[in-house]
């Protein structure tokens, strides 16, 4: 799989880093609210289809990316 990063150029995978899911929103920390902590923390979803991420180049520029990945195809669609 080659993600292609704004500076360096198309690169493999390898040296690139997964982050985690690009569409989760961190709860207020000073917020109670135990079940919106709880799901942001254990709660992940299996989606079919684009999903966007966010990778790091760690092995190039060290930039964050956010990256549009089919994750039945691992086709890259953007990458800002």
């Amino acid at each position: 799989m080659l993600i292609i990063c704004p500076y360096c150029g198309p690169r493999d995978v390898i040296e690139f880093t997964y982050q985690g899911d690009g569409n989760r929103e961190r709860p207020d920390p000073a917020s109670q609210n135990f079940e919106a902590w709880n799901a942001y923390v254990y709660d992940r979803l299996n989606p079919a289809g684009d999903h966007n991420e966010i990778w790091q180049h760690s092995g190039g520029c060290r930039a964050h990316l956010r990256v549009v990945r089919n994750t039945l195809t691992h086709e890259i669609s953007s990458v800002a």
